[in-house]
């Protein structure tokens, strides 16, 4: 019997005792799971954040080791070595950020459940409120006449009277503390969809890192090959690098307009622009490429008319409708050619496009439309040190003038979303939930950013 006692002790002791053991195991960088059996929320957290500490001082010491390895000088050895340190930096990386989105989906997950609960007492409170209303209007609606006829007692009619009169006087708290849940819900709102954004961000980053790793580990396998005896071989694998990065810059890089220049110019261009705003050169880049792309009638129009906003196609010499608006782009058109010295009915803008409608009229590289571009230019000239009048179709001016919309639009924060925000108000003014043809603006964008980021990551 004894026996059977301490057998159900030890089982008691350890059922109690083995979540303790079971987090209280020595911490490691791993990928944790979401959950541990009988893990409350609040160990759930502590287990997280600790590993995410160890993920992210790994991480530190990794990114300090591919500073240093850098610094030395260009040998075989040492590339295999930068390449090595590349791929377990974003290894360690992608450890931190998927721990990051664990306790973001959890945080996420809390607030929508306080939304909701928040939205239901506002219904409830709003059904309450018109209750409240029906009656007092009954009330309100009684003529000393009628009380005085009607079957209803004056005493009994009083005291309905005062009992609503005390209902009416709780409107106000009803009132305030509807507002006040409306407030809280519209601050829960707005928190939650910056969390989804830094989710969404996060993930970006590690899709991202996973496809650079694979480059990576695909170029260290190429080093390790290459005997590290053979120095000729590694001489004709850097020469191949060195010439993969001559063509790139002196690729030309369509502009709008009709307008080419080598990508190490444009590139030259966009990191100016960068400097003075934080816009990422590879975003700015692929907007103007965009930019370039999407309209096939871009910079193919004269003005003639300045009372109708009409003109003609440069090209054919026919009548196009709509080239730009004359209550909205006209004058401001008129005043900066005439400041920059051009004819301003031999000056190309897009014209209008007919899928689209509207107006045409943009200028340059960037594709302003003039009324735009006037908000700029005081701008323009203390970021381009220049005191003369800015030009939209100096590719220079463009590419600055991208930069400060981009930045006032939120791409200076840098992150997916936050670019990926800002070219869907780049193109349309309105967000990318507006419409799939303004999210796919905004998804190509990035794609195309993307493609140009390696490029730049080439040279």
């Amino acid at each position: 019997m004894k026996m059977y006692v301490r057998i159900a002790v030890l089982a008691v002791f350890l059922l109690f005792t083995l979540p303790f053991f079971v987090h209280a195991q020595s911490v490691v960088c791993i990928e944790a799971p979401d959950t541990l059996p009988g893990e409350s929320t609040q160990q759930r957290k502590d287990r997280l954040t600790a590993i995410y500490n160890v993920c992210n001082a790994e991480y530190q010491a990794a990114q300090s080791q591919l500073v240093t390895a850098q610094a030395q000088s260009s040998s075989l050895a040492n590339d295999i070595a930068i390449l090595g340190a590349k791929i377990k930096t974003a290894q360690l990386q992608i450890k931190t950020k998927n721990l990051l989105i664990q306790t973001l989906g959890n945080n996420i997950t809390q607030k929508q459940t306080r939304i909701d609960d928040l939205e239901s007492r506002i219904d409830s409170g709003k059904a309450t409120l018109a209750a409240i209303m029906r009656k007092t209007n009954e009330i309100d609606s009684y003529s000393f006449p009628e009380v005085a006829l009607s079957q209803t007692s004056v005493a009994g009619f009083f005291q309905d009277l005062d009992t609503f009169q005390s209902v009416q006087n709780s409107l106000k708290t009803v009132f305030e503390q509807l507002r006040s849940d409306q407030a809280s819900t519209t601050a829960e709102k707005d928190a939650l969809a910056i969390r989804q954004n830094t989710e969404m961000d996060a993930r970006y980053v590690i899709q991202q890192q996973q496809k650079n790793i694979e480059s990576d580990q695909k170029a260290q396998k190429q080093l390790l090959a290459i005997s590290k005896d053979n120095e000729k071989a590694y001489s004709t694998l850097a020469a191949q690098k060195a010439s993969q990065a001559a063509k790139i810059r002196a690729a030309l890089f369509p502009l709008a307009g009709g307008q080419k220049i080598p990508f190490g110019q444009a590139l030259q261009y966009a990191q100016v622009a960068s400097a003075k705003t934080g816009v990422r050169p590879a975003f700015l880049l692929a907007i103007l490429t965009n930019e370039s792309a999407l309209g096939a009638n871009v910079g193919q129009c004269y003005i003639s008319n300045t009372s109708t906003g009409d003109g003609i196609n440069v090209k054919t010499g026919n009548f196009s409708p709509s080239v730009m608006k004359p209550t909205r782009d006209i004058q401001p058109f008129l005043d900066i050619t005439k400041a920059l010295g051009f004819d301003p009915y031999k000056t190309v803008v897009s014209c209008q496009q007919p899928s689209v409608g509207g107006w045409g009229g943009a200028m340059g590289p960037a594709q302003f439309i003039s009324s735009t571009w006037v908000l700029f230019t005081d701008r323009l000239r203390g970021a381009l040190g220049i005191s003369d009048e800015p030009n939209p179709w100096n590719p220079a001016h463009a590419f600055m003038a991208s930069a400060l919309y981009l930045d006032d639009l939120g791409a200076g924060n840098g992150g997916y979303s936050a670019e990926r925000n800002a070219a869907c108000r780049y193109y349309s003014g309105s967000s990318c939930s507006k419409s799939r043809t303004i999210a796919s603006y905004g998804d190509n964008a990035i794609s195309q950013a993307n493609k140009i980021q390696l490029d730049i990551n080439q040279l």
